[in-house]
């Protein structure tokens, strides 16, 4: 079972992306949160950006998208060359039209959803999506603290998809650490983001490791 850690970039020094993401190298994906000040109350990166994190990451690029109008602007990042795009489900009237837009472009297509909202919607539109992020903080800044509170949710999908047999990755955001890992991994994740978990070590590359072994530890 593969186990994937997704450092975030939002933790990285913003002074000096290419040098970061070299210290990453031997992650999985490089998780790059595009904020708009309207869906989620921070700003960050736009296309441009994205565009040249593209260029220069040495690992591919799992772009998560907290912004309004997704549907307008999700698919422009897909055409960046994103491995992977996930949006809200909260920001989109039309997820698996939009989904199926984001995979003929050639992306994986994913779908967000924040704490407060029911998986149940969802379930039946697994076939649509590559993955399903878990988000185990209120999006929008990084630094929170884990919210256990949000594994119900992850434990109903992941029996969705072991049941189905469907390839959806099961993404975790928020608060993912060494002492927290293992109870996403627990309840069903394979795919994880830690921020300041992996560029706040003095050694990003042993952390990553470490993160990925207490995850596959945990791993059912």
């Amino acid at each position: 079972m593969t186990t994937r850690i997704n450092p975030s970039i939002l933790a990285a020094d913003f002074a000096n992306l290419e040098h970061e993401l070299g210290r990453i190298a031997s992650a999985d994906l490089v998780h790059v949160d595009v904020m708009d000040n309207h869906f989620v109350p921070n700003l960050t990166f736009g296309p441009q950006m994205v565009g040249r994190l593209q260029e220069v990451s040495p690992i591919p690029l799992d772009v998560h998208l907290m912004i309004s109008d997704v549907d307008r602007w999700a698919p422009g990042y897909a055409e960046l060359g994103a491995f992977s795009v996930t949006f809200h489900a909260e920001a989109t009237d039309e997820p698996v039209a939009l989904a199926r837009r984001l995979r003929e472009i050639g992306a994986r297509a994913g779908i967000a959803l924040k704490p407060g909202t029911d998986v149940e919607p969802y379930l039946e539109l697994l076939p649509e999506f590559d993955q399903v992020l878990v988000m185990t903080v209120e999006p929008g800044f990084g630094g929170q603290s884990f919210m256990p509170e949000t594994m119900p949710k992850l434990e109903r999908l992941s029996r969705i998809v072991r049941e189905t047999g469907l390839d959806v990755w099961l993404q975790v955001d928020g608060g993912i650490a060494l002492d927290t890992i293992g109870i996403a991994a627990e309840a069903g994740a394979n795919t994880f983001v830690a921020g300041s978990a992996v560029f706040g070590a003095e050694v990003p590359a042993e952390r990553i490791a470490a993160l990925r072994d207490a995850a596959s530890a945990h791993r059912h």
